[in-house]
């Protein structure tokens, strides 16, 4: 950890999700009755959505709930009308403003901070846009001063909400009494596209909806229960940008994700994560955004860390799906609830996260235990 940033540390997390809950066996054999016209797809739908490490996702679309002959979003006979992309838009601004306020009030609680303390908010999502956004309705929902410095992060895919988090540690380092509130909501499902090709398939079969938030500012003495920011590290990897392409169509925005992410990561990663630790010894905690089953299986055997090192990445990639954005502050908060389950001491840590570009983004973290958190405060994200 650097000692210049051990003052600064994540003060509080909240998670939310939708109400509608997918089940992942239910929605493979749905979404298979829609291709029964295609057999070769529909075999293939239930492959991949048994072996991608998901159990359940969240949506805020209770369309994709109904069976497959009237579900607007997938690809079977429906005697309605495949949704727009301005009715997606339409269904982001109504269903994004009051999950982003959940989450961020539960972030407010958990960090014990007042809505005066906050002086920066940084808004993060890429898979909606409106204008005002989501950070204006934000300062008037939670009743922030309207002279908050507000910084929109759009369009910038899985890694955006580990850069905002970069991003506030190096607003904190040049303004100390300064507060971030970062708050990332993602409403990945709608975006299913209304196709039989592969790679539309594949990306309907792990994204999930969700909203995160946390408060990056100076821990005070005796400030516990928090993780400490350290060093941070971007880098974008040579000869990958067509490996994730993410395009506005007119059905929703039109996801191309490469069976070769896995192995990219693994060719380029190591080279980036020396550049950040500096010779120093490997870290006990592994907070690694749940891109897929594929990214976590691939560092997991590069650094042999062990099942209950990469359990809080497994854990909410397979009760949540992958959240875009707002996953990594789930896997803080589920990393953070085990150690404090355990009774850990303090111990060091790496988070990381890949994205468009393809993008690598890391920080290190370090956890400082604290009393028990409160039960209020251990509900699921979606109570």
């Amino acid at each position: 950890m650097n000692q210049a940033d051990a003052s600064i540390a994540i003060l509080g997390i909240g998670t939310a999700v939708p109400e509608y809950r997918l089940d992942q066996a239910d929605t493979s054999r749905r979404l298979a009755e829609a291709l029964i016209e295609r057999p070769d797809s529909a075999r293939w739908v239930k492959r991949i959505f048994k072996q991608c490490g998901v159990e359940t996702r969240y949506t805020c679309e209770p369309d994709l709930l109904q069976p497959a002959e009237a579900c607007r979003y997938f690809s079977a006979q429906s005697n309605r009308s495949y949704p727009t992309t301005a009715e997606r838009m339409a269904t982001y601004k109504r269903e994004s403003i009051p999950l982003g306020l959940r989450a961020a009030r539960r972030a407010l609680a958990d960090g014990e901070a007042a809505l005066s303390d906050i002086t920066h908010l940084i808004t993060v999502s890429c898979t909606g846009q409106f204008l005002p956004g989501l950070d204006a309705e934000l300062v008037k929902g939670l009743g922030l001063a309207p002279t908050v410095n507000r910084m929109p992060l759009t369009f910038l895919g899985c890694a955006a909400g580990l850069k905002a988090v970069c991003l506030a540690k190096q607003i904190v380092s040049g303004n100390p009494a300064a507060n971030v509130l970062i708050v990332c909501v993602e409403l990945c499902t709608l975006h299913i596209q209304p196709s039989s090709m592969r790679e539309a398939l594949f990306g309907a079969s792990f994204f999930g909806d969700g909203a995160s938030a946390c408060i990056v500012g100076t821990a005070g003495a005796g400030r516990h229960g928090i993780f400490q920011l350290g060093g941070d590290h971007s880098a974008l990897m040579p000869d990958s940008a067509e490996e994730m392409v993410w395009e506005i169509g007119n059905y929703g925005f039109e996801l191309y994700l490469s069976t070769n992410i896995p192995k990219l990561i693994g060719r380029f990663i190591p080279e980036q994560i020396e550049q950040l630790l500096r010779g120093g010894q490997q870290p006990e905690l592994w907070a690694i955004h749940p891109g897929g089953k594929g990214i976590i299986d691939t560092l997991a055997e590069m650094y042999a860390l062990t099942d209950e090192q990469v359990q809080p990445s497994r854990g909410v990639l397979s009760k949540y799906g992958n959240m875009s954005s707002a996953t990594i502050l789930f896997v803080l908060h589920e990393m953070r609830l085990e150690l404090e389950r355990r009774g850990s001491g303090p111990v060091s840590g790496l988070s990381l996260a890949f994205g468009p570009g393809l993008t690598c983004e890391m920080i290190q973290i370090g956890y400082l235990p604290g009393a028990s958190l409160p039960e209020r405060l251990r509900d699921e994200a979606h109570a």
